[in-house]
This record gives structure tokens, sequence and C-alpha cells, in this order.
């Protein structure tokens, strides 16, 4: 008897199957661009450590500048998927100037800085719509599993996406590289237009609107705990991640192909969470799963500075290092999504997620900067080893928080009682 293999049920949904798509195929370019940008600094610009800070710094400021009046715009305007549609295309556009620049000879960091910097305003566009699409195309019943889905694409673009990137980078010079993002974006776009879900209705304008995110989070034990775990996540993650290639390759000697590879490893540690965080978050509850990534994202690359030297020891805490933190982070981002889906109200999705994402993304440039600063000042390998240890601390916000009541069953309507047993 032949069996055969069984599809989720919700790519059965045509909708949905088209999103998941453009989000795959995106996913996998979006590595590149991570990849390749950081190396193009590095080997054709000759970055050092300060000037890799201000780069990763320019990408994530915007989340900082206008996250909050990106989610109050949209709330009020609707239309989160022709938003999401024109930045894909807009980040499509920017990246095609960085190859076309280093074949004249004139590129600069001054055109990375920028050119990153207005992708993160774009980015802010596309993610601040992208939580009110997600549910108006996935039912309630449905969100554990639709968010399972897409980022089980994001751990396999670490798998494919990095090896690829690797892989371009050797062969086509970092800056050519950023043309197959480019392409990512362009097909994103191309599946975003070929669905038409019912938005949820917009909000009233008013004098609060502004706001509206910001005092819901205020009053929302739930959000607030999660916001201040993955703001001091995200603070000293970006701290670590500023420096982390600069010290892969001149500290330690790894080639860009080998280095693919290792942050491959990550994917492999997120295509396990992925598989692991809906029975997880079943047995144990969805905010203990949450509590625990707390530790499992950011303990692992503890082992980045203790990797020091030459030879195969070196190779293998690199690849241990990214999958422990790439199964951390995983678990993390699913836990999370499914409690934001389920606790925030439709009408002010967009304004919670702004205003979330001002706090939350904007302690990456801040890190960012701190990492370039303390690179500078004490070296590499120091400030990765304060950057691992700090970020452990983020699971001191979720202790004590109503996180680890939540329940294990999220089938249901209530708002934000939803989360708590009695």
């Amino acid at each position: 008897m032949r069996i055969r293999p069984r599809l989720p049920q919700l790519l059965g949904d045509r909708t949905f199957r088209r999103f998941w798509l453009g989000q795959t195929v995106s996913l996998f370019g979006d590595q590149i661009s991570l990849f390749a940008i950081p190396l193009a600094a590095v080997l054709v610009l000759h970055a050092h450590a300060a000037e890799m800070g201000y780069l990763t710094a320019a990408g994530v400021m915007p989340s900082l500048l206008f996250s909050l009046y990106a989610g109050a715009w949209l709330d009020r305007r609707g239309h989160r998927r022709i938003a999401m549609l024109a930045a894909d295309l807009a980040r499509a556009g920017l990246l095609v100037t960085v190859p076309v620049t280093y074949a004249l000879g004139v590129l600069t960091l001054a055109q990375l800085y920028a050119v990153t910097f207005i992708m993160g305003f774009f980015d802010v566009l596309f993610f601040v719509s992208y939580s009110t699409l997600f549910v108006s195309i996935v039912k309630q019943d449905d969100y554990l599993q639709g968010n399972s889905l897409l980022n089980g694409s994001r751990a396999m673009s670490f798998v494919g996406g990095q090896s690829l990137a690797g892989l371009l980078v050797s062969l086509l010079t970092a800056p050519v590289a950023l043309l197959a993002d480019a392409c990512s974006f362009v097909t994103s776009a191309f599946f975003l237009s070929r669905i038409h879900p019912e938005e949820p209705p917009t909000s009233s304008p008013g004098p609060g609107q502004l706001t509206a995110g910001i005092r819901f989070i205020a009053h929302s034990p739930i959000i607030r705990s999660a916001l201040g775990a993955t703001a001091t996540v995200n603070y000293f993650n970006f701290v670590f991640f500023a420096l982390f290639m600069l010290y892969a390759v001149r500290s330690l000697g790894v080639q860009p192909f080998i280095l693919g590879l290792v942050l491959s490893a990550g994917a492999v540690g997120g295509l396990v969470g992925s598989a692991l965080t809906g029975r997880l978050s079943q047995r144990i509850g969805v905010g203990r799963a949450f509590a625990l990534s707390c530790v499992l994202f950011p303990a692992p690359l503890l082992l980045v500075p203790a990797a020091s030297g030459h030879g195969v020891t070196r190779l293998v805490l690199l690849f241990l290092a990214e999958f422990g933190s790439g199964l951390g982070v995983m678990i993390l981002d699913i836990s999370a999504g499914t409690i934001f889906a389920i606790v925030i109200p439709d009408t002010i999705r967009a304004s919670v997620s702004g205003a979330y994402r001002t706090v939350n993304y904007g302690m990456r440039p801040l890190g960012a900067l701190t990492g370039g600063a303390l690179g500078s000042a004490i070296g590499l390998r120091p400030t990765l080893w304060l950057a691992a240890i700090g970020g452990i601390f983020c699971v001191v916000w979720v202790v004590f928080s109503p996180l680890l009541r939540a329940q294990k069953d999220l089938n249901t309507t209530a708002p934000e009682a939803v989360m708590l047993r009695g």
C-alpha cells in the first residue's frame, strides 16, 4: 500500500498558499542581503568595526523612527496588501543600485548606508502590515499552524539561503549577489498581487490614534512583558550581530562559503524549532514555550567568542552556536506570533505592531552602535562575550509575568483573557 505524504491543511487554501509561496521566496532572498551587504562592506570597502556598527544601525534605525507612525497610518488607511506590494517593489529597485555602482567602480559605504536605511523604511511598512494581512488570511484556529509554516519557510531559508549566499558571494562578489534578492522581492510582489483577502475594517481617525498601540501595550501585562524580553534580547543580539561577520572573517579566518555553511546550521536549528513548537506549546503552554525560548535563543551564542584560534574546533563551536540559537529564535518567533495574533484586537493591530516594533526593533540600532563602539574600544571577542551574556537576561521579564500562566488551548475568541488560567 502506497502512503502519500499529507500536506498541512492550510496549504490547501489557495490564498494562504500564494501568500506562503511569495514569502518563502522572499525569505530566501533576504538571507542573501543579510549575508552580502556586510561582506560587501568588509571585503570590497574594507570597513572597520565602528563602520560595521553604523551599517547595521542604518538598516534598523527606521524601525525606531517610523514604526509608530506607519502603524497608525495603516490602521486609518487600510489597504495593507497594497502597502506590502509597493514595499517589495521599492526594495527590489534599491538593491539593484548596488551592483550597478559596483560595476561602475563608484560604490561607497555612504551608498550602502543609504540603501540599507531606505530599505529599512520599506521593511517597516511591509511588516507593520504583515500581522493584519495574516489574520485576514488565516482563521484563529489555524494561527499556530500558519505561524509554524511561515516560520518553517524562514528556517528553510536559513539553510538554503545562507549557503546559496556564500556561494554567490564567492562566485559573483557580494554586490552582484544582491541581484538575487531583488528578484525575490519581485516574486513576492507577484504573489501578493494574486490574492485579495478581506481585510479588517479601518479604525476611525482621532486624536488618540497615534498612541492607541502604546496604550494597549501599557495596559496589557502579556504584551508588555513580551516586549521587555524581546527588546532586551534584540539589543544584545545586535551588539553581537554587528561584529559577528567581522570576527569570523578577520579573527577566525573563515572564508565566505564556509561562513555561509556555518550560518546554515542556524537554519537547521530553526527547522527543528518550527517542527517542535506546536507540540511544545500544546504540552507546556505557549507562554512557557516563549519563556523557554528566551534562554534557548541567546545562550548558545556564548560558543562564538569561545571559538578562538584556528582549526576544526572553532568551526564545530560556530556550528553548535548557530544551531542552538536558530532553534531558540524559531520557538520564540512562533510562540510570540501566536500570542499576538490572539491577544491584539483587529482594529488596532497595525498600531500595536508599530508601537511594539518601535521599541523592540528600536533597540537594534542602539545595540549595533554599542557593538561598533565596544568592538573598537575593547576588541571584538570581549564585546561578543558581553553581548552573549547580556542577552540571557531577557528571561527576567517573563519569570513573574502572566505569560507563564498562558493556556495550552488557544482556540477561543476572548482577547486578553484568553491567555490566562481563570
